[in-house]
């Protein structure tokens, strides 16, 4: 949005929104929380085997500073003075787990992304160790279940498999961080006095953190067996941390010495971005996967429905936690990246919508996303992605549409669990994210779900609640977050315009399609070592195989003869 060099707009706020596909910097007015400039840069995703997900932690620093620096530059042409941004938050991918050198400042491997699925194996030999394989067990005392998701298994992994990280462990020169800790520490001076902590949202998703007593808990550190030295200290989501330092990749220097001063989860910092800060008040972010949060308040409330208990946020240090019901979907807007880059039927996301808005319909076909096994509700590992219900008048228009619904039908299955443990269920749905642009999206989010979907006209919610938290810190204190001082948001409706019958058949025969996606996939496929699945890697079997192919062609070459 342009600014006239004669306005006077107060003190500036900025957020570092770090996701699964791209990272961003945003710049708002405090006062008005309008967002007046920012810069996206995307994010490569590696796969370097099945089910395997990776990202360059060089890359998400350096994508950090190219947005910080660039959005530094959109603002002075917009004759917006840099110097009144007061304060910096940070909004990250949550259980993304990074381990790095704390003497080089250089990672010691790629980050495991939270969707990685390598360490299913490590999640089941953990279970074997239990009572019942219950992977429960830790419920009481996390929310969460054992689970292939979270931080603590991918650092189990790490610690198995990765030479380099276990030496830089035995010699105390191992740090363990989500995002948000790897890009703080980063920003404060990383190898010079860099500030190792993390905010008790991303803490409560690596499955070592106690979130009733909000701190790191020794006994699930040793089940684990992951030393607690190698932690980050356990801070507020709205404190000043550290202070942005000069660095070479950031060649304004512009930001230096501004406090960063707000770090929550992006799930987290979209609730607050909401404004959910009343009890029963729910948000569903559409991004790489899609992610319904409830506010329960000041108790964790415990799941019987498949849905995890995490840390909603805790705005300054004396101020006590809020807690929040969670349905996690792996697969939303990814499903729209893998029809562009796995499949090609469509060269950019927006063409999505367009080809399902021509035929308005998936004519009967179902696609179940599976491709990192299901989350909310089911946790099953095992299950993988199908589309279902193809016929010869199927084209790529029909599966563009089942794709879309997929996503929808989703988020009805935690919606339907959240229901059922709040009691009261939710009269109409807040929203946000990059793929609520998508108004066929939204249209059958209404009517899949049977009630109004609310989308706020600036989308930008997850990176507005880490400004919020930043800019409201003590020792900033530019942000009110009191209901009364903040500004009204103006909303788009999308009502539902089916009826409930109709509703209602789509996703029975969707649940019906989900049933056929589980138990696909075993943690140790039999594989020639690429991967690739051969009747040749049995050698008997194999044997077995060209003898009978050879007595064959001998009996047919015999008959011949005749």
């Amino acid at each position: 949005m342009a600014a006239s060099n004669r306005l006077v707009l107060g003190p500036l706020v900025g957020a570092i929104d770090q996701g699964t596909s791209s990272t961003r910097f945003l710049v708002f007015n405090a006062k008005t929380a309008e967002l007046l400039s920012h810069h996206q840069v995307e994010i490569k995703q590696k796969f370097p085997k099945e089910g395997w997900v990776e990202q360059d932690p060089k890359e998400i620093l350096q994508s950090v500073y190219e947005c910080v620096e660039k959005t530094c530059e959109k603002l002075n042409e917009l004759t917006i003075d840099i110097t009144n941004i007061k304060a910096i938050g940070v909004s990250n991918q949550r259980e993304t787990t990074v381990v790095w050198d704390r003497t080089t400042g250089e990672p010691l491997y790629n980050a495991i992304v939270w969707l990685d699925l390598r360490t299913q194996s490590t999640v089941e030999r953990l279970l074997k160790r239990i009572p019942g394989k219950n992977k429960n067990i830790f419920k009481s005392r996390t929310g969460l279940p054992i689970s292939t998701y979270f931080s603590a298994v991918k650092m189990r992994w790490l610690l198995d498999n990765v030479e380099e990280i276990r030496e830089a462990v035995a010699e105390g020169r191992a740090m363990f961080g989500t995002v948000d800790s790897w890009i703080i520490w980063s920003l404060t001076g990383g190898k010079n006095g860099g500030v190792h902590c993390t905010d008790v949202t991303n803490a409560s998703r690596t499955m070592l953190f106690n979130i009733y007593t909000l701190e790191w808990d020794a006994e699930l550190c040793q089940f684990f067996d992951i030393p607690m030295d190698l932690l980050p200290k356990v801070r507020s989501s709205s404190e000043i941390y550290g202070l942005m330092k000069i660095n070479v990749s950031l060649k304004s220097g512009a930001l230096t010495g501004v406090p960063i001063s707000g770090c929550l989860g992006d799930q987290s910092a979209a609730l607050v971005g909401q404004m959910c800060f009343q009890v029963g008040q729910a948000k569903n972010t559409y991004g790489t996967g899609c992610f319904l949060l409830c506010n329960t308040g000041s108790k964790p409330v415990m799941s019987e429905h498949g849905l995890l208990t995490t840390v909603g946020y805790k705005l300054g240090r004396d101020q006590p936690a809020c807690y929040a019901l969670e349905g996690s979907v792996a697969i939303a807007g990814a499903v729209v990246r893998w029809l562009r880059d796995n499949l090609g039927i469509v060269k950019s996301t927006e063409e999505v919508e367009k080809l399902a808005a021509e035929v308005g319909t998936s004519y009967g076909c179902y696609f179940v996303p599976a491709f990192s096994g299901l989350y909310a509700p089911y946790w099953e590992p095992s299950a993988r992605g199908i589309i279902c219900g193809l016929t010869q008048f199927t084209n790529r228009n029909h599966i563009a549409f089942a794709a879309l619904e997929a996503v929808c039908f989703q988020t009805r299955e935690i919606l339907d669990a959240m229901n059922k443990d709040c009691g009261i269920p939710l009269s109409q749905l807040q929203v946000d994210g990059g793929m609520t642009n998508n108004k066929i999206l939204m249209q059958l989010q209404a009517d899949i779900l049977c009630i109004p979907v609310v989308k706020p006209s600036m989308p930008e919610t997850t990176a507005l609640g880490a400004a919020m938290a930043a800019g409201a810190a003590e020792g900033v204190g530019v942000w009110s977050l009191n209901p009364g001082d903040m500004t009204a948001v103006t909303c788009e409706r999308f009502e539902p315009q089916i009826n409930p019958e109709e509703s209602e058949f789509r996703y029975a025969r969707w649940k019906k399609a989900v049933m056929k996606s589980m138990g696909w996939e075993t943690s140790e496929p039999s594989s020639n070592g690429n991967g690739d699945w051969s009747i040749f890697s049995s050698l008997p079997l194999g044997l077995y195989i060209v003898s009978s192919m050879v007595m064959l062609i001998g009996a047919k070459y015999i008959a011949g003869g005749k």
